[in-house]
């Protein structure tokens, strides 16, 4: 059997004029819709490692995004595995990365152990500069970018077109774990 190749390790940068404390707060929000996450709302077991996670749509009937939090380090670190719900993509890792630096937070976005060529490869990296900038937005002027809000205003819209494979029935947080134990 044939090795999978892995992309290479992909960070993405941005500096926030804002404490780390503030920032880490709006990353890790579990009660709202989050612009910077195209305008999902994280679902979860508990923000721990070994706990589910999902990323659901607004009226919860879509799951765009599933993991299992692998790191939880308030207000520095938060780390999960990422699969697509509508790919038939492995999973791989995203860490946030949270440093203060003069009054101001270093928000590093690091995807790894993606398929090289991968649908969830390509799509993760035409997303890092979405999330890094909407959550800035957000953060220093209280609303996202123009691209979030046109995100969150799609989706509303087009909810309805979205594959059978995302409904949310089919990602409850029993199998999401199951599918984490498949993938060791």
């Amino acid at each position: 059997m044939t090795k999978p190749e892995y992309a290479e390790k992909s960070i993405y940068s941005i500096m926030i004029d804002a404490l780390i404390g503030r920032v880490w707060d709006e990353l890790v929000k579990t009660d709202t819709v989050l612009p910077f996450f195209f305008g999902a709302v994280c679902d979860t077991t508990g923000l721990k490692p070994g706990a589910a996670m999902a990323m659901r749509s607004k009226d919860g009937k879509h799951t765009s995004v599933v993991g299992e939090v692998l790191e939880f380090d308030p207000p520095h670190r938060y780390a999960h595995s990422f699969k697509f719900t509508n790919y038939d993509d492995p999973p791989c890792k995203v860490t946030y990365d949270l440093k203060g630096v003069d009054g101001r937070t270093e928000f590093r976005l690091i995807t790894e152990n993606a398929l090289a060529g991968s649908k969830t490869e390509k799509a993760m990296a035409r997303g890092n500069g979405f999330i890094g900038g909407n959550l800035k937005s957000l953060v220093e002027s209280g609303k996202p970018l123009f691209s979030g809000r046109m995100v969150m205003l799609i989706g509303a819209l087009t909810g309805w077109m979205m594959p059978r494979i995302t409904r949310s029935e089919n990602w409850t947080f029993e199998k999401i774990l199951e599918l984490e134990k498949q993938g060791d």
